[in-house]
């Protein structure tokens, strides 16, 4: 199935956008909601039906960041950055099918794409105005919550929210969009900002349940992070970063060091029984939103059960989950991304 993009209605609608936010100018884009640019923002929605009218599921696109002035102008004139140059309508896939058969948990409630083009992970409240550069992820979170709300979300019985060269790139993200004041007390008051933005300092202080799906060798943490050209000048990584059949026993032994200090990390998250997690020791990558690794005849399995089994077990009780899959290269059901 494919979905629309919406972006002119309350939240995201451009006649009630402006009437609400007092917004009919660029002039005014301090007060309102929207992208880099000054564009609105959008979203797609597929209504649920049946058992699941009164069930809610939002998936936050991701995309990367925008560490430095330089990188934000560029990134609003992408979809990442510009309601302008959004798909208007896309393929719901994975998670977001409305198809039992492909998503056996969630194919009949309110599914919605909330469309990502603040460049800081919808958060940041700010503005550069000689760049004409609109940092408001928080106030677009904010915004798209008040609207889906108001769409029969406040009603919801079920409701579900749903990721040193990195520290390099989130310092950039923290001081070009001022995150210092957004970001949790809890954390900053004994790390800086930068460490405060990542998810390993977040997560032991929401007391929300999470349900942590993540791929031990993340592509692109692959590629940008543990060997990204900074670090590697000469190319000795191009192939196995391409391709991990290529990698070097080296190269390999670097990648299980870099999935146990993960591991590590996740412990005390692991611990609560109401946190779920299912990481597959797979080079892959925003597993949710793929139908093949979602939940087909041949998706990824740990403790023989596929994600989507995983993810539906762990929300309805059914049981716990806490599927760490055993290290490359035991896992023979992964869909591995290989790079030309």
């Amino acid at each position: 199935m494919t979905c629309n993009l919406t972006y002119s209605q309350t939240f995201p609608i451009v006649g009630e956008i402006n009437s609400l936010f007092n917004c009919e100018c660029l002039l005014c884009l301090f007060f309102c909601t929207v992208c880099l640019d000054g564009t609105l923002p959008g979203y797609h929605l597929h209504r649920g039906y049946g058992f699941g009218a009164n069930s809610w599921l939002i998936q936050l696109e991701g995309g990367g960041w925008c560490n430095s002035v330089r990188s934000c102008i560029y990134r609003k004139t992408t979809r990442r950055g510009s309601s302008k140059y959004m798909e208007k309508v896309i393929p719901f896939t994975g998670i977001l099918s409305n198809k039992a058969e492909e998503n056996p948990d969630f194919f009949n409630w309110n599914r919605i794409k909330l469309r990502y083009c603040d460049g800081a992970s919808f958060t940041g409240d700010s503005q550069d105005e000689a760049s004409k550069l609109y940092y408001r992820g928080q106030r677009i979170w904010s915004a798209a919550m008040e609207h889906f709300m108001s769409l029969g979300m406040k009603s919801a019985n079920q409701d579900v929210s749903g990721g040193r060269t990195l520290r390099s790139l989130y310092g950039g993200v923290v001081s070009t969009q001022q995150l210092q004041k957004d970001l949790p007390s809890s954390c900053t008051n004994h790390l800086d900002p930068t460490s405060c933005f990542f998810p390993q300092n977040l997560i032991a202080n929401i007391q929300t349940p999470m349900f942590l799906l993540n791929a031990a060798y993340d592509a692109w943490q692959v590629q940008a992070s543990l060997a990204p050209p900074t670090a590697d000048p000469h190319g000795d990584w191009d192939d196995c970063k391409k391709n991990h059949a290529e990698c070097n026993a080296t190269q390999i032994n670097f990648f299980q060091d870099f999935r146990n200090q993960m591991l590590n990390a996740v412990k005390g998250f692991s611990t609560s029984k109401r946190n779920g997690l299912f990481l597959n020791s797979c080079f892959a990558h925003c597993q949710t939103e793929r139908q093949d690794t979602w939940f087909a005849d041949d998706s990824p399995v740990v403790d023989q059960k596929t994600i989507a089994q995983s993810v539906g077990d762990w929300y309805f009780d059914r049981m716990s989950v806490k599927a760490i899959d055993c290290p490359y290269p035991c896992d023979s059901s992964c869909h591995n991304l290989v790079f030309k």
